[in-house]
Parts: structure tokens; C-alpha cells; sequence
């Protein structure tokens, strides 16, 4: 049996833990006959499992007739990246061409005699959707690994007038928290300030180790120690995972190698994206085991005021959990020894 675990970004391992109360809610939301949100932005740190839980949903709903599932990349032009995907599926070709849609002009489909060809994508797109809309057909688009980038506004500006024109369109975007807190700042795109935001946060250690106990032939504690060291970090449950299924099952021997992935594969980039401040207070928060933040700032010699924002920050970014008032901790596995060898 080959390794069940996977090391690569963006593609869905064959073993995972499932985030299914969340993929539900916004199955749920988008299936409704009165949907409750047209539109779901997911968001964590790298590695966080955005991708996969992004691919689990939109796998689940291509299940159904009713829904066109569209993945578009945010590098280029989406609206026409749109328009390519839903012309250039045959049976929703022949819907275009029996309501006589002329798309010729703009690249898309054959000329229809005695019809005006359509010049604007956003018109086109609009006919395109009203006609799929009478055939009952919905359409998730699905954009990972988003950045407020040109494409993205032109895009989202015009998903919002179809939302208002009640066409059956939904939208799934993934990104890294300070990007998709960029997108909702514009001033432009008040609606995704509005959206629903799902946190890709820490999966619940108990599901990680059973996981562990279903794949490797240990016992409940060996487990339970195992997803410790993952801290419920989706990325690092398929490193443990796959560095002890080429170990034999052995995790106690593959705890360096576990650590120098996880500093080169995702700490690396999580740290260089880090200004000076922000790595001061991270060593602060690495050297101060109790993780009480009247300490941290004590160590560093910080007044509140000026300690908070960099906690803050740290939090947005999916790196600190200050979930527990007067506390800070680190969300990723051995993080506070990468911290401190690398400042």
C-alpha cells in the first residue's frame, strides 16, 4: 500500500480530517431554495487546509446535476476565464446555442446566423447564466489562493451585480488571512465585508489521533502524543503521518526530520513575510513559556500600548491563538523553537 499521506500544497491527500460541520453549513447556505449567503471566504495560515476543504465542497455539490463547478485561477482575467469554462462544456454549449447566445465576437462558440454577436463579457455572462437559471443549473466558482489583485476587484465588482440580478451564482474564495482581510477592505466590495468568514483553525486533536490510530498499528496514547505534536496543524498531521508510515510506524524517530520539514516547507515563508516588531514580540512569546501576556510584555519591556498591535497582527495572521484572555500561544507545532534559532 503506498504512503496515504501527502507532503504537496494544493493537492487533496488521501487521508485527511474532515472539517464536515463547517463543509455542511456552507453546502447547506448555497443549496437552500432561498439561499441564506451567495458567497463564503475561507481563510487560515498556510497549510491550514483551505485547499482541501475548498476541494471537499465543491467535489460534494459536482455530485448533483444542478451544479456547474467552476475553478478559475486569480492570475488572470476571471471574468472571461468564466466565460471560457461555461462555453466550453458541450451540453452547456447546446443550451447557449438554442437561446441563440452569439459569443463569436468574444472568442467563445460559433457564429449563429441572423443574431448580433455580444461585445461586453459581462453581458454575455449575464445571458449565459439567466438561460443555465431556466434549466436550473447553479454555478460555484471557486478561486483559491486569492490576493487583492486588479483581477480579483473587476471580478468581484461583477459577481455582486449578478448577485443583484438574482442569477444562480455562488462564490468560494480561499486565502491567507492578511489577503482576504485586504479584498474585504475595499471600498468597492462592501458585500464581502459582509460575507461569511470561515477560520481554518487548529482540527481537534482527538480526531487527529484516531486518524493515527487507524493508520499506524499503536496504542491510544501513542496517538493521542502523536497528534499533540501536530497541534491539530493540518499540514504537519500529514508530515508526522507520512515521515512515520516510511519509519515503519516509529513517530518517536522522525521527530528532527518532522521539524526540518515543517521550517522549510511553510516556517520559512511565515517567517520572512514577519516585519522586525513582529519578531521581537514572536521571540517574546517563545521565551515566555507561560504564555501570559503580562510576562511577554515584561520581558520585552512593552507597555500594552504598544505591545498589542503586534499581538494582534500575529493573530490575524493564524501564527498566535489569544483566544484565552490575558494569554498568547503559538498555533503551530514547534513554532517557538523555529522562533528562537531563527532571531
Amino acid at each position: 500500500m503506498d504512503n496515504p499521506y501527502s507532503m504537496v500544497f494544493g493537492k487533496e491527500p488521501e487521508l485527511f480530517v474532515s472539517r464536515a460541520t463547517q463543509e455542511n453549513k456552507v453546502i447547506n447556505d448555497f443549496s437552500g431554495d432561498n439561499p441564506t449567503y451567495q458567497t463564503y471566504l475561507l481563510t487560515g495560515v498556510r497549510g491550514s487546509g483551505k485547499t482541501v476543504m475548498m476541494t471537499e465542497i465543491a467535489n460534494k455539490l459536482r455530485k448533483s446535476d444542478e451544479w456547474i463547478i467552476v475553478e478559475l485561477n486569480p492570475d488572470r482575467d476571471l471574468l472571461n476565464g468564466l466565460a471560457a469554462n461555461l462555453s466550453s462544456n458541450n451540453k452547456l454549449a447546446a443550451i447557449f446555442k438554442e437561446a441563440r447566445i452569439n459569443l463569436s465576437f468574444l472568442g467563445f462558440g460559433v457564429e449563429i446566423s441572423g443574431v448580433a454577436p455580444i461585445t461586453d463579457i459581462e453581458v454575455a455572462l449575464h445571458e449565459m447564466i439567466a438561460n443555465l437559471k431556466k434549466h436550473n443549473k447553479k454555478i460555484l466558482i471557486a478561486i483559491d489562493e486569492v490576493t487583492n489583485n486588479e483581477n480579483i476587484r473587476v471580478f468581484a465588482s461583477a459577481f455582486q451585480i449578478m448577485v443583484r440580478k438574482d442569477l444562480p451564482v455562488f462564490l468560494l474564495m480561499a486565502g491567507l488571512y492578511e489577503n482576504i482581510n485586504a479584498i474585504q477592505d475595499e471600498k468597492n466590495l462592501t458585500f464581502l465585508y459582509r460575507a461569511p468568514k470561515l477560520e481554518m483553525k487548529s482540527l481537534n486533536i482527538g480526531a487527529v489521533a484516531q486518524k493515527y490510530a487507524d493508520t499506524f498499528d499503536i496504542d491510544s496514547d501513542g496517538a493521542v502524543e502523536m497528534a499533540k505534536l501536530t497541534k491539530g496543524y493540518p499540514f504537519a498531521f500529514q508530515v508526522l503521518g507520512y515521515l512515520t508510515w516510511n519509519h515503519s510506524g516509529h513517530y518517536e524517530v522522525v521527530i528532527d526530520e518532522y521539524e526540518q520539514y515543517l521550517s522549510e516547507f511553510v516556517y520559512d515563508k511565515i517567517w520572512s513575510e514577519l516585519s522586525q516588531k513582529d519578531r521581537i514580540v514572536a521571540r517574546g512569546i517563545a521565551e515566555t513559556e507561560s504564555g501570559k501576556i503580562k510576562e511577554i510584555r515584561e520581558h520585552l519591556g512593552m507597555e500594552t500600548n504598544e505591545f498589542n498591535p503586534y499581538r494582534k497582527r500575529l493573530i490575524k495572521k493564524g501564527i498566535v491563538s489569544g483566544e484565552t484572555r490575558g494569554y498568547v500561544f503559538f498555533t503551530l507545532p514547534l513554532f517557538e523553537r523555529y522562533v528562537i534559532d531563527n532571531s
